[in-house]
């Protein structure tokens, strides 16, 4: 069953990723609805889509941490396409600095982006795709900070820990509706990511991180010029959609991490011997495992 013709929201639709996908989308025929926040990125995706003689996406400024205002989105999306059938949570800020010295505003910033953004856009949109009919989806952009930790990436890390434990369970959650559900972990791609920092709401000033300084933000973005085409990135992200791929990993050089990190974690399990009484427990929850993912709901009784 093809997408086209589906109605797909993205936030952060109209820079970076979001918009990477989006032209994916776009190509492969989808309608969109796209949220942003700064209007000149509005204006040259318009001209983009224009350009191409592509149905004009429907625009809804949004701030991802304000529930109200997705809630809203959700509606108007609805109302003017008559159904919503995809979303695509996108939308972050890369924010980075020591932990031990983070305040509590640097915890509510990145977190309310990165994973209560994720929360806003599945509270406000599943009743919409569950209401619709046909191919449906959910794809929540995470980062290889879901599986990849570093000493100046704490909050950050946390965040796409939260958004992989929430779409992995997720996922299992939806099957029995029909939706497909992704995480997506991408790792090093050509956008403005690096300049969160700078863009700082006045509501999370009291940060334990130095003051940003644009000189040495703007010698770290020269990592991202050598970074992934976002619309790279995007197609690896609808062929992931086509094929509700759990996981969709779009870069492919974290083997070496994944292997250590394979290794580490079996070495540290004690080697002795589990009692019969656990061992069955974990069947159990393999089991239960297995048939969410074939589309069986799952209760707590099907846990012992």
């Amino acid at each position: 069953m093809s997408f086209s013709g589906q109605v797909a929201f993205i936030t952060g639709g109209v820079t970076g990723i979001g918009l990477g996908v989006a032209q994916a989308l776009s190509d492969a025929g989808l309608r969109l609805a796209l949220s942003y926040r700064n209007e000149d990125h509005r204006a040259q995706t318009a001209d983009w889509f224009a350009a191409k003689g592509r149905e004009a996406p429907l625009f809804v400024k949004l701030d991802v941490t304000d529930r109200a205002a997705f809630a809203a989105a959700a509606d108007a999306v609805e109302a003017h396409f008559g159904a919503v059938h995809v979303l695509v949570n996108n939308a972050g800020v890369s924010v980075f600095g020591p932990t031990d010295e983070a305040s509590y505003a640097d915890y509510d910033w990145i977190m309310g982006v990165n994973f209560g953004g994720v929360v806003n856009g599945i509270v406000s949109f599943l009743p919409k795709l569950k209401a619709a009919s046909g191919r449906r989806h959910v794809v929540n952009v995470a980062s290889m900070a879901a599986f990849l930790s570093g000493p100046q990436a704490g909050i950050y890390t946390a965040s796409k820990f939260a958004v992989r434990g929430l779409t992995e369970s997720l996922r299992a959650n939806l099957a029995p509706h029909g939706i497909g559900c992704s995480l997506c972990c991408p790792g090093l791609t050509r956008t403005n990511a690096w300049d969160s920092a700078l863009k700082r709401p006045d509501t999370f000033a009291d940060s334990g991180f130095a003051p940003a300084n644009r000189t040495e933000l703007e010698q770290f973005g020269t990592a991202f010029e050598v970074g992934m085409d976002p619309y790279e990135a995007g197609t690896k992200i609808l062929r992931g959609m086509e094929r509700n791929d759990g996981l969709i990993f779009t870069h492919p050089e974290f083997a070496e991490d994944f292997r250590e990190i394979y290794e580490a974690s079996l070495a540290a399990l004690p080697n002795e011997e589990a009692p019969p009484g656990r061992l069955a427990m974990e069947a159990l929850r393999r089991a239960a495992n297995a048939a969410a993912a074939a589309g069986t709901v799952i209760g707590l009784s099907d846990l012992t």
